[in-house]
């Protein structure tokens, strides 16, 4: 027997502590994909805050994905004044001149590694940059020269459908529209329009990560964080791009939440979302108007500084997002993921989507559950239960 000294045992941890995290900082890496601009979409009027024509990022499917279509659209909020987009048209969220291929890596859900993304790894996967400040929504035929801003996004989103489908798209035998964030809200939004490019024999299915912005009551009691949507909307010319049979019934800006569009959603689509969404406790439950004494600034970026008090709000937060979320459970092709984690945004991300400590609810993980769901091998509907406070998923 070789006896192994403690000197020798330490080594053979920190080697092994190495590779683990080698291999998880690599997986976390992904790969990078090139930026394809589409120069001829300025002609179309489809361009950017700034002018500037739209841009995605490709990576070929191959084997036995190479006629499915994977379409996701990057997050980065909105803009929803004219100084808040003028500050974007100089920045990559406001013109595709600022962007750069090493701004989005390939990881998570459009990872092209089957062990870290078993059900999508191999198909056509398009990342769609985000530039337009409106989720895809605005269309405003005026450009004032004084700012040159242009209110574009639905246009933009359109030629990049056009763009894809000349590239073989139209022969797609799976294809599902994905978003996280403001893209997440977006694949909400298109979702139905998404379905109708596509013959009846093709499987067609949506999946939004992180974009079900509840309309709850804040801090204050009010619902302040719904004027800002309301000056997105309308600055952007959003209205005739949301769901007609919502905008007939209520205000414009209260469709682009996604419990008054959901019901209106006849495609398949898949919910992930935290309860606890870090971006809806900071935003739209304690705001600094909701919060003028910053009593909540600490609680609302690090749970483990909140009072008793403060938890018993963010519980009572927990209730009224559920509330919110009952629209979901309308339709059998319905799936959701909804955990309590304390963060925003999980399939972007290789350690949240699927991996050593990745965060699972019934012992599956999120890759594994949205695979499930899209293939209709089970019924995913799958809530935490038993974690009634936040916590911090990923150690």
């Amino acid at each position: 027997m070789v006896k192994v000294t403690s000197n020798q045992w330490l080594l053979q941890i920190l080697v092994c502590l190495f590779i683990f995290l080698k291999t998880e900082s690599t997986s976390e890496e992904g790969i990078l994909s090139g930026i394809n601009i589409i120069e001829g979409a300025v002609a179309k009027g489809a361009v950017c805050l700034d002018g500037s024509p739209p841009a995605y990022q490709f990576d070929a499917g191959f084997d036995e994905g190479l006629q499915n279509w994977l379409i996701h659209i990057q997050g980065g909020g909105w803009c929803n004044s004219i100084e808040d987009c003028r500050t974007r048209m100089y920045n990559r969220f406001g013109s595709s001149k600022m962007m750069k291929s090493s701004d989005y890596n390939f990881t998570g859900i459009l990872s092209n590694k089957q062990e870290l993304n078993p059900n999508f790894y191999n198909w056509n996967r398009v990342a769609v940059r985000y530039c337009d400040g409106s989720s895809f929504t605005g269309d405003v035929e005026e450009v004032d020269p004084a700012t040159n801003l242009h209110f574009r996004g639905a246009r933009i989103f359109n030629v990049i459908i056009e763009e894809l489908l000349s590239k073989g798209m139209k022969f797609a035998s799976n294809a599902l529209l994905s978003g996280s964030s403001a893209g997440g809200l977006a694949s909400i939004l298109h979702c139905d329009k998404f379905r109708e490019i596509f013959p009846e024999s093709t499987r067609v299915k949506c999946f939004s990560d992180a974009g079900y912005f509840a309309h709850v009551k804040d801090l204050s009691g009010g619902y302040k964080f719904e004027e800002y949507f309301d000056q997105v909307v309308t600055l952007h010319g959003s209205s005739k791009n949301l769901y007609p049979e919502c905008t007939s019934k209520l205000k414009p800006s209260l469709c682009f939440y996604p419990q008054f569009s959901m019901p209106y959603v006849k495609t398949p689509i898949f919910i992930l979302q935290t309860i606890y969404d870090t971006f809806q406790v900071q935003n739209i439950l304690a705001t600094p108007q909701a919060d003028p004494m910053g009593l909540f600034t600490k609680c609302k970026e690090d749970i483990n500084l909140c009072s008793s008090p403060q938890i018993q709000r963010l519980r009572d937060f927990r209730l009224d997002f559920l509330k919110a979320f009952l629209v979901v459970r309308d339709g059998s092709s319905r799936g959701w993921f909804v955990n309590s984690c304390f963060t925003h945004g999980q399939a972007e991300s290789q350690t949240k989507w699927l991996g050593y400590r990745s965060w699972k609810l019934r012992h599956k993980a999120i890759a594994q559950s949205v695979g499930d769901w899209f293939y209709d091998r089970s019924i995913v509907r799958i809530s935490d239960r038993q974690n009634l406070l936040p916590h911090y998923c990923i150690n």
